[in-house]
């Protein structure tokens, strides 16, 4: 089983980036291209049916997967970065963090109005970067049709933010 095989080899790293937080690392499932193939063959599988026009993928590990997932479907990957990342026109969302602000940005020009988006990244915990990353998709006309994540951090709630957009959350491994 494929969750079993990820909670094998994501690591935990205690107070990291600061006290108290346990990091789930997963720069460990890099050194395995079976199991990369693996992830991104599992995320193909359960999104076939979505009738996706476009991967958006946030800043920076959500373009892991998340490219290769769109190069699967043979379809654009969108990155969503943080502010003053991205060279040409944009639009920015603010949200809050346990301990400030952040500014996420794409491209104005990112993809046609009612374009449907699938938004990607690592890890889910309390939403607000996927929150502000959907909001940015809206804005530019898009339709966010789901969510995809290698990690849930399930106790965290994240995912009660994200039925706004779509009901359709997958995430191949839940803590």
């Amino acid at each position: 089983m494929l969750e079993n095989k990820l909670k094998n080899v994501i690591r935990d790293i205690p107070d990291f980036p600061q006290p108290g937080i346990i990091f789930k690392d997963i720069t460990p499932i890099l050194k395995d291209a079976q199991l990369c193939t693996e992830i991104v063959d599992a995320f193909a599988e359960e999104v076939r049916d979505y009738n996706i026009d476009v991967i958006a993928g946030i800043e920076s590990r959500g373009f892991l997967f998340g490219l290769m997932l769109a190069n699967k479907l043979n379809i654009p990957f969108v990155p969503i970065r943080k502010q003053g990342k991205l060279p040409a026109k944009t639009i920015a969302e603010s949200y809050k963090l346990e301990y400030g602000q952040a500014t996420i940005e794409i491209h104005d020009d990112a993809f046609p109005k009612g374009t449907k988006v699938l938004i990607h990244d690592d890890l889910l915990a309390t939403g607000g970067t996927v929150v502000a990353a959907a909001k940015l998709i809206e804005k530019l006309g898009g339709e966010v049709v789901g969510f995809s994540f290698v990690i849930n951090l399930q106790f965290l709630n994240g995912e009660g933010r994200l039925h706004r957009f779509s009901d359709k959350v997958i995430s191949l491994v839940n803590y």
